[in-house]
């Protein structure tokens, strides 16, 4: 009986070992598949873009240059599965922010200054080609005859000029709730010194009327509308604000119907319609520096540069 009970138990606990290594080669085997998983996801994370986006770039309104410059990326790094989807800035944004929140894929035409790099961590793909230009600057520009007829708005539009960080608080306080106006005048108040400078030794033309046109990007929303609020409270003009796309913000400009604008971006977004208009409009040159454009992705995602969006 013993002797049984020994080769019974000699039984059990082969059958336990096997069970054991049965476990411990499964436990193996899940994790070599778990890991061939995660390096699988890791490498369709460039691969695989194109799929999760469904081949689609986010763009904004179809006359802007961004746009235009994004089309040639398409076509300089043979992205010929590729679709460029118009829109505006705003649908755009909303897009962004979906995705966002889901943390779902998305690429989308970007552009520095512009509040959505304060709300959300993004990042520009790199753009080896240089399809997209080097850094740009955004410009005042006026109708010519400007300085004479009203040489105060001129002097003032000639002085204009600030930093994508102080462009970044009224575009901020916009996409807050505040109104435009409300978030340039609070800006305005807060910044008297710069404000004082611009102005100095200036003369009041009170009543006299201007017409400013911007294209609706909130960058351009934001400067534009400081300068009215200064035109308006130091210098007593009446503006008018005229929001256009960029096309006819620069044939306004070119045939008069349009005073000044603060939101000519140069050398290479409005290249064409400096141009086109060259000789009808004056530029007073650059009122912010440091501005950017391209591609931009949300951090999360694991591409770096256009060259990762081609087909495999």
């Amino acid at each position: 009986m013993y002797k049984n009970k020994g080769k019974l138990l000699a039984i059990l606990g082969f059958v336990g070992a096997l069970a054991l290594t049965g476990c411990a080669e499964r436990g193996a085997s899940n994790a070599a598949a778990s890991n061939g998983t995660s390096g699988q996801a890791a490498k369709a994370g460039a691969a695989g873009v194109g799929e999760q986006v469904k081949y689609e770039i986010i763009g904004i309104d179809p006359g802007a240059g961004l746009m235009k410059q994004t089309a040639q990326a398409l076509k300089d790094y043979g992205l010929t599965d590729w679709k460029l989807v118009e829109g505006s800035g705003a649908a755009m944004t909303a897009a962004l922010d979906k995705a966002y929140k889901d943390k779902k894929p998305i690429i989308v035409t970007g552009w520095t200054p512009h509040w959505m790099f304060a709300k959300y961590e993004l990042k520009y793909l790199q753009d080896p080609k240089g399809t997209y230009g080097k850094d740009e600057e955004i410009h005042t520009v006026t109708r010519n005859g400007l300085n004479q007829d009203a040489p105060s708005a001129y002097a003032l539009l000639d002085r204009f000029e600030w930093t994508p960080d102080e462009m970044a608080v009224v575009m901020s306080a916009v996409t807050e709730g505040k109104k435009p106006e409300e978030a340039a005048a609070q800006w305005v108040k807060d910044n008297a010194a710069k404000v004082d400078a611009w102005v100095k030794d200036l003369a009041k033309e009170e009543g006299k009327k201007l017409k400013l046109a911007y294209v609706a990007w909130d960058s351009e929303i934001a400067s534009t509308n400081v300068v009215k609020q200064v035109l308006e409270q130091r210098l007593g003009y009446k503006v008018d604000l005229l929001q256009v796309e960029a096309g006819p913000m620069w044939a306004g400009i070119a045939d008069g119907s349009a005073d000044a604008v603060v939101a000519a971006w140069l050398p290479t977004t409005h290249k064409d319609y400096a141009d086109k208009y060259k000789g009808k409009f004056e530029d007073l040159g650059a009122n912010l520096k440091g501005t950017k454009l391209g591609l931009v992705v949300p951090t999360y995602m694991e591409i770096t540069s256009i060259e990762d969006l081609k087909t495999k």
